[in-house]
């Protein structure tokens, strides 16, 4: 599959291996921007919850829930920022496959731990909100959003026939 996605760029775009890199890098770290700034922020307000004066009214499940949710953001956070160390690490050794690499793994890692956190979240949202039913059905119903958008729609998508 590398060797035909090799072939195609060379043929229709004209690059060789170290400019489809770049270009892979470049579009890796549009992305990225968008999703660090997110999740940093979502991060950060979450750390702040427990400081609240209403946090201690939260019972035990809803505390497990908050905890899983900021240990899924935190990790996102991380998975999401450790491409700019990695690119730090790598600079000027001539490694742009593995920092492309990596940084496409770790991306894909933070991203699903984003939806943790995100689904999560609904459920303490609704639950605090409306109940324990409400927080149970939008923590299904975000969870089927992310799935759905986030990974079956790619897979099918992936799956068509290329339009070489």
């Amino acid at each position: 599959m590398d060797d035909d996605d090799a072939d195609w760029n060379r043929r229709v775009r004209g690059e060789n291996q170290i400019q489809r890199l770049d270009r892979n890098w470049s579009s890796l770290l549009q992305e990225l921007r968008v999703l660090q700034t997110g999740v940093q922020v979502l991060t950060g307000i979450l750390l702040t919850l427990p400081f609240q004066s209403h946090f201690d009214a939260l019972g035990t499940e809803l505390r497990v829930v908050y905890l899983v949710v900021v240990t899924a953001s935190i990790a996102a956070t991380a998975l999401l920022v450790a491409p700019v160390a990695l690119h730090r690490l790598l600079f000027r050794r001539h490694r742009l496959d593995v920092l492309v690499t990596g940084a496409h793994r770790l991306a894909l890692a933070g991203i699903a731990l984003l939806g943790v956190a995100l689904t999560g979240i609904a459920v303490l949202i609704f639950d605090v909100v409306a109940g324990t039913t409400a927080g149970i059905i939008a923590g299904v119903l975000a969870a089927i959003l992310f799935l759905g958008l986030w990974v079956v729609q790619p897979l099918v998508y992936r799956k068509r026939p290329d339009s070489k």
